[in-house]
């Protein structure tokens, strides 16, 4: 089964690529803007432009089934003048470009790593989002993600094309940057932090296995029941902020040091400074219900949040001695 795989240099599209190669099913192109060194060798990889009316159709050329994670992902303090454009350009423009000319190739199936974020922001506690919720995004990496998906299943529906759609929350594994680095890196100094009395609840989705049910949902023949469906993927295990906290710090061989500060007063001080956002984030509940993944295809997690903590912090570790 030969894959065309865009986004393969990032976080989860290179994590992607080589667990595609363990297997003797796949044949792994990478569609690259410019050719790199950091994939396998034997990863064919073919140097295009997703945006709007580019011809793709020679990369296309004996492609089975497409695994799209490439996008502009969502961008913390967005200098853009027009955020929504920048964000339409390559999530929407650029994948609905890629979809029309791989059904016009005779592309199979087409998998669509979307966010979690086209279901919205928070959660009620214990009332998680579902694949049928009615939604509307708030921000623009949201309405990005949600338009290219209206526009794949129009696609699928009109071309016979399947779509088969993926929203994940926070992707956590070896390598991962952003605020979790920074969360692994407070947690393996043990510096104190006020975070010790969060009741909230977040679902997160290890690396290992997202790429997991990427795979098994690539693999077509195995799960024709995927065809135009939505997913929400997670660990299944989900966890306070202060629950997580621990978890990292004992990944790390240590004890986490929380202080059980209020949270009404850290959010109060936290709208006072401007981080709103921030709050949300850290003490804000958003719980995904992933058992459809489980029931209608058969999947399940691979590795446990704590096993994937662990080799997160190995990793980080193995890269400061480096």
């Amino acid at each position: 089964m030969r894959v065309l795989l865009t986004g393969a240099t990032g976080f989860v599209g290179e994590a992607v690529a080589k667990q595609l190669l363990k297997g003797c099913d796949f044949d792994v192109v990478a569609l690259v803007r410019t050719l790199v060194n950091q994939l396998p060798l034997t990863v064919k990889q073919v140097v295009a432009d997703l945006q709007a009316d580019n011809d793709l159709l020679d990369s296309l050329d004996g492609i089975d089934v497409i695994v799209h994670a490439a996008a502009r992902a969502h961008v913390m303090n967005d200098t853009a003048v027009d955020p929504l454009a920048e964000f339409r350009k390559v999530n929407t423009a650029g994948t609905l470009n890629l979809a029309r000319q791989a059904a016009d190739a005779g592309v199979k199936r087409f998998v669509f790593i979307s966010s979690i974020k086209v279901n919205g922001e928070a959660t009620t506690l214990e009332y998680p989002f579902t694949p049928d919720d009615d939604y509307i995004p708030i921000d623009p990496y949201g309405v990005s993600k949600y338009e290219a998906e209206q526009g794949l299943l129009a696609i699928a529906k009109e071309t016979g094309m399947e779509v088969v759609i993926i929203r994940p929350p926070l992707v956590y594994g070896s390598g991962v940057k952003a605020n979790f680095a920074s969360m692994m890196k407070w947690m393996n100094k043990s510096i104190p932090l006020p975070f010790g009395a969060i009741h909230n609840k977040r679902s997160l989705v290890a690396l290992g296995n997202l790429v997991s049910f990427i795979i098994h949902c690539a693999d077509y023949k195995k799960t024709p029941q995927a065809a135009n469906q939505v997913f929400l993927i997670s660990d299944g295990e989900d966890v306070s902020t202060t629950e997580l906290l621990q978890k990292v710090a004992k990944a790390f061989g240590k004890k986490a040091l929380l202080l059980p500060v209020p949270v009404s007063l850290m959010t109060f001080v936290a709208r006072l400074l401007g981080k709103g956002d921030v709050a949300n984030r850290l003490f804000g509940s958003l719980q995904v219900d992933s058992s459809k993944a489980r029931e209608l295809l058969g999947w399940k997690p691979i590795i446990t949040m704590d096993e994937q903590l662990k080799k997160a912090a190995d990793a980080y570790l193995a890269k400061k001695k480096n």
